[in-house]
């Protein structure tokens, strides 16, 4: 079926539905559909139009070279790590310390894995550089000289491409994980030392079965973060 033939989605529909997924089929994608998705996230706005976002998108053996470098530099331990940046803020206060702790105590807990069996949930974390199953994986970089307002375009861009997925019946997960180890990710992709990695996306057709995707995951209330103002009553 040509790629064109898939039926359109509410754009509220696909935000609800759109989850990051964490175990996918072996299902191939078809990469005629995803040129025709990432054409139409090029519409994903940018300040100044500079479009900063460059993304590799592998697959087969090319997927399997990075999965084999990454694990190489993972049975390192610590001294393998390579961070190309803080994924999270240091000193986590509230009422973001809560929300990061709940969300991977809620993930387990679907899995049925207790908090003292630190060995299944090691498991589990190391699913992420396998990229859960996925047949497909887009690693996002941009030039180092892009500042914050540059990394929020790539975030609409990454949105615009994650919602367009959903629509047309495929699955997402972004993996800020793999920054972790972005020197030996850019080299066995061949990027230059002026780029740096932001993000992985696993992209494939999601295992609608496993538990693991059907978890409620939480979202606060608009009341804790928008202030309207000015608004007549």
């Amino acid at each position: 079926m040509p790629a064109t033939d898939t039926a359109t989605l509410p754009v509220t529909d696909a935000l609800h539905k759109r989850r990051s997924v964490r175990a996918f089929t072996d299902r191939p994608v078809d990469p005629a559909l995803l040129t025709e998705i990432f054409a139409a996230a090029q519409r994903a706005p940018s300040g100044g139009n500079l479009q900063p976002w460059q993304a590799i998108v592998i697959a087969g053996s090319d997927w399997q070279a990075v999965k084999d470098a990454v694990a190489a530099r993972i049975a390192m331990g610590r001294e393998g790590h390579q961070p190309e940046y803080d994924i999270y803020p240091k000193g986590l206060t509230e009422p973001w310390e809560t929300r990061r702790f709940g969300v991977g105590e809620g993930l387990y807990a679907a899995l049925g894995i207790p908090r003292e069996d630190k060995k299944a949930r090691l498991g589990q974390f190391m699913n992420n550089y396998t990229g859960f199953g996925a047949p497909v994986m887009l690693f996002l970089h941009c030039s180092r000289i892009m500042g914050p307002p540059q990394w929020s375009d790539m975030g609409m861009w990454l949105q615009s491409v994650m919602l367009l997925l959903v629509e047309h019946g495929l699955a997402s997960c972004p993996q800020e994980c793999w920054a972790m180890y972005g020197a030996t990710i850019r080299e066995t992709l061949a990027l230059g030392d002026d780029q740096i990695l932001f993000t992985g996306l696993a992209i494939g057709y999601a295992d609608e079965d496993a538990a693991v995707n059907q978890w409620p995951v939480p979202r606060v209330g608009i009341d804790e973060v928008v202030d309207f103002r000015g608004f007549a009553s």
